[in-house]
């Protein structure tokens, strides 16, 4: 009975990372496949299975959750804050879960193939839309918006997650897998161009940046890196200094010409009041009370009626993971959550592929709460896994440092 749990675990822990992008009109699988994960555990995991984590990182990361818990306990805000908790506890169990699989291209491939199903469901919906509709726009339409799998967010999470992979799993010689890895890398990148998010292109800028830094040929690479970065902080200063009512600035637009930059900038404000409203505030007011102080300050700051009811009837949260962790579990729950980052950084600081997916997971944190979401807490767990494990990174090594 062991072995045949044995064989089955991994293919069901392969099956929840393909389901995860159709959460919408599957919910009740990925929940599913996760407690059988849970019941299967304890008889599939042996004492060597746990070398392949580093208990150093999975303990801080233990550590964090276990303060998130006992605050919301000692605050009496458990039971309203269970739902956030919850979803912190998917990514940290996904860690745990995966500890008895062995083979994880198996997952990094399930990336792979979700990212292709949610692209094709994605674009059949675009196609009929523009098939039906007279007037259909791409790029911040909200009809492409409606036609997409998901959030545009989290799919250009998803594509961008695609495109690490396929790139770590390259070989550094010429190989026939190689063509389908680099298929898919050019298939995401365009597909993030027809949904027009810009986070994931620019993360994908900063990511190409990164690269240079790392591998031989550093006397090439280096100077390529200078270069892109002058010529981008160039862009940049124009941006700022361009003064120009009739014709804004190619910055400006790019930054403000977006339907959630509106959305972000009033919760980021009405964030940050709240911190600044305790001074150092040490153990947060719980996530819920967060959302009530939001909805509080969104009557009293947005002045246009429609949008403040909007916002009021929506409860929008912070948009922004670590002013969320601030107000809701006060600057020892930021301070862990920081910590762990930070030791993440200098335990795979000479990979690329893990800080590449570190700074993927630091980028979304700056513009969303990817715990309020099922799926952005799925995600997270898997950029945990490749950081937290010994092992999986050891086998592209001659790729990374090639």
């Amino acid at each position: 009975m062991k072995i045949l749990l044995s064989a089955i675990y991994p293919y069901v822990y392969l099956l929840l990372f393909l389901t995860i992008p159709f959460e919408d009109y599957i919910r009740a699988l990925p929940n599913v496949l996760m407690a059988i994960l849970v019941i299967v555990f304890p008889f599939v995991v042996k004492k060597e299975d746990f070398k392949k984590i580093d208990r150093s990182l999975i303990l801080l990361l233990l550590l964090f959750f276990g303060y998130l818990v006992v605050n919301a306990a000692l605050s009496g805000t458990l039971g309203e804050d269970f739902s956030i908790i919850k979803k912190v506890l998917i990514a940290v169990g996904l860690v745990l879960l995966y500890i008895p699989v062995n083979d994880f291209d198996k997952i990094k491939k399930a990336i792979i193939f979700s990212s292709i199903a949610a692209i094709i469901f994605s674009v059949i919906n675009i196609v009929v839309l523009t098939n039906t509709l007279s007037d259909f726009n791409f790029g911040d339409s909200p009809m492409i918006i409606e036609a997409l799998l998901v959030d545009r967010l989290y799919l250009g999470l998803l594509a961008v997650l695609s495109i690490l992979v396929s790139y770590s799993l390259m070989r550094p010689k010429f190989h026939p897998k190689n063509r389908y890895y680099l298929a898919n890398i050019i298939i995401n990148t365009l597909f993030l161009f027809l949904i027009s998010t810009k986070i994931a292109l620019l993360l994908l800028v900063f990511l190409l940046l990164l690269r240079q830094l790392y591998g031989t040929k550093k006397r090439v690479r280096i100077p390529i890196l200078v270069l892109f970065v002058a010529i981008l902080g160039t862009l940049f200063y124009v941006g700022l200094t361009h003064k120009d009512d009739k014709e804004p600035s190619l910055l400006t637009n790019l930054v403000t010409n977006t339907m959630t930059w509106e959305l972000r900038s009033e919760t980021w404000e009405c964030g940050w009041k709240i911190a600044k409203k305790k001074g150092v505030n040490w153990a947060g007011i719980g996530f819920y009370n967060t959302k009530d102080q939001l909805v509080s300050c969104y009557k009293t700051e947005i002045t246009n009626l429609e949008k403040k009811q909007e916002f009021i009837d929506k409860r929008y949260n912070t948009h922004n993971q670590f002013l969320d962790f601030y107000n809701s579990a006060g600057l020892i729950g930021l301070l862990l959550f920081s910590i762990l980052i930070i030791a993440l950084f200098v335990k795979k600081r000479h990979q690329y592929f893990p800080v590449a997916l570190l700074l993927s997971l630091v980028a979304y944190c700056m513009v969303e709460n990817v715990f309020h979401r099922q799926i952005g807490a799925y995600y997270i767990g898997f950029i945990l896994i490749v950081l937290v494990s010994n092992k999986m990174v050891a086998q592209n090594n001659t790729l990374n440092e090639g």
